[in-house]
């Protein structure tokens, strides 16, 4: 480049370099897209089982890898999500099929599926690899390519994560540039890819002001709200088995979890038991200078404090300025309202658990309500009671859409362990201001075409329609970058032959500065 244009811009991070970044992305990104469309039943779930399980294999890794960037949660507690959101999400889907026409037999439509593109994938701090690994499958089982961007505070782990399931994908017969991650994040380089035309959709988990930036872009959005999960026990309970349950759920990876529960509701007639039992699972119930302590180091002006996050209670404890036994799993708060001028009764994505008692039905129902009107709306809630038509009527009243019953909320409103989807995004609906309000999942990320015959014709028969997958000829291959280079086509699997220097770093730089040396002689002729 011409010394006096380089000396006029900051090459990495001029508007024209950032576009320029992602277009090139987003291209092959887009190629790999059109090639993997062609793919049958057979292929693609051949490719999704062989990323599932190399993902399996490197679950504790990145759960390690994960703890020691972020310093968020508990490693053990990490390796289940990892492994939740593998091998055994492909087997749940498994019986669904995402690539194949399909015939309604009650309306005669024929219905073909459509992947949508490229998925531009945002990532959060609190449940990184999980949410790679989750993402990544869903878009491997409905043919789709996906372009990650991890939060910077999880970069490293979840660079690695992508180039594993990359190569792992690659090697089972993807196309090459299925999966790409974008290493250099920067928020305007995100918003590039994000308002992109090349960009079909985005799956935004994180915090609300990138889930509402997601949501602004122009394009097509799956995004999620925050929650404030209360669970509500009442006297027909097992009391011991609650207890228990909500511990673990509240201290799994350290209350990371946006389904975790934030505020127990419990009947005045067996709150003083409960709380018994709270204490025998490990819990810390705090006097009230303790929970003045502790709503004084969460809160502050600025809203909640972040470096609780994903704490253990032993350490907020002693940021509080009190002292816990060792073995404390979650901090107790009791409060005596809930809504604005309680701010315990917001989400808490650390193990504190505001207790609040209620001295009717009616009174524990309607402070539920409050407490998703407050924060959380859409998301989810958890009950422990054994009397049917309480539990009914508690999930018929509180505005979200997953209410987990006798369970640990945190993980059961994931899918693990509940007849619910298997999720690390969590749909709010319209509740909370979304399109979804069930579980995100493979299933949206395809939509599908459907030929409507007269009805006077009869209904159409399926394997006289001949082969309905697209055909025609196969989109030119993108330079990956570099000037008069395209990637070589081998074989029936499509993979792409490698050259050395073809989508590297530097191909890449060199590339971007090229196009804006361009532009910028153009505008010095000017």
């Amino acid at each position: 480049m011409d010394p006096q244009i380089r000396n006029l811009v900051d090459i990495s991070q001029t508007p024209v370099a950032l576009r320029a970044h992602a277009d090139i992305v987003l291209e092959r990104a887009k190629w790999a897209a059109q090639v993997f469309s062609r793919f049958d039943r057979g292929q693609t779930q051949d490719i999704a089982d062989a990323v599932a399980r190399a993902a399996f294999d490197k679950a504790r890794d990145y759960a390690e890898w994960a703890v020691r960037e972020t310093g968020f949660g508990v490693v053990e507690h990490k390796v289940i999500k990892n492994e939740s959101t593998s091998v055994p999400l492909v087997e749940h889907y498994r019986d669904w099929n995402f690539v194949d026409p399909r015939l309604d037999e009650r309306t005669g439509l024929v219905e073909i599926p459509r992947p949508a593109g490229v998925v531009f994938a945002l990532i959060p701090s609190t449940n990184p690899v999980a949410t790679v690994y989750f993402k990544v499958l869903s878009c491997l089982l409905t043919r789709n390519a996906i372009v990650v961007s991890p939060h910077p505070a999880a970069k490293e782990c979840c660079i690695d994560a992508v180039k594993m399931m990359a190569q792992a994908a690659v090697e089972a017969g993807a196309p090459d540039g299925i999966i790409q991650v974008v290493e250099e994040i920067s928020l305007p380089l995100v918003d590039e890819f994000m308002k992109s035309d090349k960009t079909a959709v985005i799956l935004a988990t994180g915090g609300t002001a990138m889930v509402r930036a997601a949501y602004s872009s122009a394009n097509p959005a799956i995004g999620v709200g925050p929650g404030n999960a209360p669970v509500f026990v009442d006297e027909t309970a097992d009391i011991r088995q609650a207890a228990g349950h909500i511990v673990d759920s509240k201290s799994f990876d350290n209350s990371i979890l946006c389904t975790n529960e934030s505020v127990l509701v419990a009947m005045s007639g067996i709150a003083s038991r409960l709380e018994s039992e709270l204490k025998r699972h490990g819990a810390h119930v705090c006097n009230e200078e303790q929970t003045n302590a502790v709503r004084k180091y969460l809160f502050h002006e600025r809203g909640f404090n972040v470096e609780a996050i994903g704490r253990d209670a032993v350490w907020i404890a002693a940021q509080a300025g009190f002292k816990v036994p060792a073995k404390t799993r979650i901090l107790v708060t009791p409060i005596s309202q809930i809504g604005i001028g309680e701010r315990l009764s917001r989400e808490k994505l650390c193990p504190v658990l505001a207790m609040y008692t209620a001295r009717s039905l009616e009174q524990a129902i309607a402070q539920s309500r409050a407490m998703l009107r407050l924060s959380g709306a859409g998301h989810s809630a958890a009950i422990h009671s054994d009397d049917t038509q309480t539990i009914t009527d508690f999930a018929a009243a509180v505005e979200c859409y997953r209410v987990v019953v006798n369970g640990p909320c945190s993980q059961g409103a994931a899918g693990m362990g509940t007849g619910l989807a298997p999720t690390f995004t969590i749909g709010t609906g319209f509740f909370g201001r979304s399109s979804i309000g069930e579980n995100i999942g493979p299933q949206h990320l395809v939509n599908w075409t459907r030929i409507a015959w007269n009805q006077s014709d009869g209904k159409p028969d399926l394997e006289r329609l001949g082969n309905l997958h697209h055909r025609g000829p196969l989109p030119a291959a993108p330079s990956d970058g570099v000037p008069g280079k395209s990637r070589a086509m081998a074989g029936n699997n499509v993979r792409a032959a490698r050259n050395d220097d073809t989508g590297s770093p530097d191909a890449m730089r060199n590339e971007i500065r090229r196009i804006i040396a361009e532009e910028l002689r153009d505008l010095l002729k000017g």
